[in-house]
């Protein structure tokens, strides 16, 4: 099943040429699906740190009985470090 067909288009690769701090997550993520942790990885370095992030924000809007912010605020300081380091090796170490 070719399932690049279904992946949402990066706007500004598409407007302007240029890859996003985001692209080749949704790559990452299917690889994931799969069992390609080391691929996903490659593909994506911030797909873990990514995950977890979104996993904090989900408990921070439906479970009001704890307070997620400090959490919150690791993880997306850690997932922004792991999208920046992972975006300057892939276009100038590669």
């Amino acid at each position: 099943m070719d399932l690049e067909k279904y992946m949402l288009p990066c706007l500004s690769k598409t407007l302007f040429g240029v890859e996003c701090l985001g692209c080749g997550f949704q790559r990452a993520l299917f690889l994931l699906f799969k069992g390609n942790f080391f691929a996903a990885f490659k593909m994506y370095p911030a797909i873990y740190t990514t995950l977890i992030f979104l996993i904090f924000l989900t408990l921070h809007f439906f479970d009001k009985a704890k307070n997620y912010n400090k959490l919150l605020w690791i993880s997306g300081i850690t997932n922004g470090i792991f999208m920046i380091t992972g975006y300057y090796y892939k276009h100038f170490y590669l």
